[in-house]
């Protein structure tokens, strides 16, 4: 019997030590791409704010994280007495906001700031009160003689914080593109609900420029974006023909749609009374730039990014009554953040096959 030697049928070493090391590298992909998905199927955040209504009551009820029932919207009685302040945390020009306790819960306590913008204050509470919602911070009580309201709290802030909370130690987890994606898929949402909302067709007017646009919205816990701001949302009445103008002063930058712009140029000085009014499509002018701000430059999202180029362009259009309603948005939207999670499922699952065979 003729003898063999180890190489003429054994791989050399370095060889099997290499195949050895590239299937270590794919099973740490598949067990990695497992447990990407596994977090964002088990996240309450998955169900998207649609579904988040566990904690629904009545009208002119609230209920707290913690509390068994829907309590009535506190009365100025309640919350002079047992509402506790703790410090400032925001100030804007309509209204001071402070950190304030109540039975335990954690609560946000605002203030009129300024007298001359009772009018603005008392258009928030309203608009507060007719469009509560999962798409609008809950409102717990107020009180119209001081100038208060009181509604829940949320530590993360405003939206503006959204870079700095995800690149925390403990959320870097999260920081990817599909929990990016729905956050911008919820601020349509808002957009869409407001443009079709209860109290008539509405326009977000505080958003001359991007940090106050984001500055009108919450960042939850659960990663959610919620509106918080409102007290400048004017009504569009088209059965009377009656448009809206954001504010009596010139708005200037590129962030503000082209009809909010003077379109007279330097040839004739600027006039509230000459200034041609509009509808809310300047929302949607801003929705690529709110959007782009969100996606952030995390891994994938320049991919989603492509997928919206086009939608974005027609966001873009120059005449307001040729870009697409925040429907059409929020539809399309949906429809990539769909499409785009099932090609990465199914590249996944390919991988791990791949793995197996």
């Amino acid at each position: 019997m003729q003898g063999t030697t180890a190489g003429n049928h054994s791989p050399p070493m370095l060889l099997r030590v290499t195949m050895g090391l590239i299937s270590l590298v794919v099973a740490l992909l598949a067990v990695t791409a497992f447990f990407r998905m596994e977090l964002l199927h088990h996240l309450p955040w998955a169900k998207g704010l649609e579904d988040n209504s566990s904690d629904s009551c009545p009208y002119g009820h609230f209920r707290l994280r913690g509390m068994k029932d829907c309590l009535s919207w506190l009365p100025c009685e309640v919350i002079q007495n047992e509402v506790t302040v703790v410090k400032l945390i925001g100030r804007g020009a309509v209204k001071q906001v402070f950190l304030a306790n109540w039975r335990g819960h954690k609560v946000a306590f605002s203030r009129l700031a300024v007298s001359e913008f009772s009018n603005d204050f008392f258009h928030g509470l309203e608009m507060l009160k007719g469009l509560q919602s999962v798409y609008v911070v809950k409102l717990l009580g107020y009180c119209e003689e001081d100038h208060t309201i009181l509604t829940e709290y949320h530590p993360f802030g405003s939206l503006i914080n959204v870079n700095s909370i995800l690149e925390r130690e403990g959320h870097r987890d999260f920081n990817m593109w599909e929990i990016r994606f729905r956050l911008a898929i919820d601020y349509v949402m808002f957009l869409q609900f407001l443009h079709n909302s209860p109290l008539g067709p509405r326009v977000m007017c505080d958003s001359n420029d991007l940090r106050k646009t984001l500055s009108q919205y919450l960042l939850t816990t659960d990663l959610h974006v919620i509106a918080n701001d409102l007290d400048a949302l004017p009504l569009v009445n088209r059965s009377t023909g009656v448009l809206v103008k954001c504010g009596v002063r010139q708005l200037q930058g590129d962030f503000v749609a082209p009809e909010q712009l003077w379109p007279f140029g330097d040839d004739l000085p600027f006039s509230d009374d000459l200034m041609p009014p509009y509808d809310e499509k300047t929302d949607v002018w801003k929705i690529p730039d709110v959007t782009d701000f969100l996606l952030g430059q995390v891994e994938g999202s320049d991919v989603v990014r492509l997928h919206l180029f086009q939608l974005h362009q027609d966001c873009k259009r120059t005449v307001p009554q040729q870009r697409p309603s925040s429907l059409m948005v929020l539809q399309s939207y949906k429809a990539v953040y769909t499409s785009l999670t099932q090609e990465s499922e199914l590249s996944d699952s390919y991988s791990s096959t791949s793995y197996d065979l």
